[in-house]
């Protein structure tokens, strides 16, 4: 699953994992219902304009940077070189992508790969009803 990053971010001098990091968008119900699930959190990932693509485990200082078109262009191939490699070995694999517009650039290598996983896009970084219906689906807790 991947989420984008979110502007609201806790106020720390420490590093924090991304997913207690992030206080926006549908990160708080994530948290609420993946942080006791560590094998369910080992496959969440947030798309940053910073940093690309980083675990909901990585951590992360508190930090401003919106992304740009440029940036997206910037970050593309690594964001595909990581996914990539998540993916690897894996049949068929399903995505659950809930991003606004302009972070779907990053994933644009993976989506033209002609073997690209199916990709389930919520394009309101506050859609979580729309979220936990698949998350439901997925029979996650």
């Amino acid at each position: 699953m991947l989420a984008s990053c979110t502007r609201g971010k806790k106020r720390t001098l420490f590093p924090v994992p991304a997913l207690e990091l992030y206080e926006e968008g549908i990160a708080p119900q994530l948290r609420e219902r993946l942080g006791d699930h560590p094998d369910l959190r080992g496959r969440l990932y947030f798309l940053s304009g910073r940093h690309g693509l980083v675990s909901a485990d990585a951590p992360l200082l508190p930090y401003d940077h919106k992304l740009t078109y440029e940036r997206a262009q910037q970050l593309r191939p690594l964001v595909h070189r990581r996914l990539r490699q998540l993916l690897a070995g894996l049949i068929r694999p399903q995505l659950l992508v809930v991003v606004e517009p302009l972070y779907m650039v990053l994933l644009a290598d993976l989506l033209a790969d002609d073997d690209r996983p199916i990709v389930r896009w919520i394009p309101d970084p506050f859609g979580w009803h729309e979220t936990a219906a698949v998350l439901d689906d997925w029979n996650w807790p």
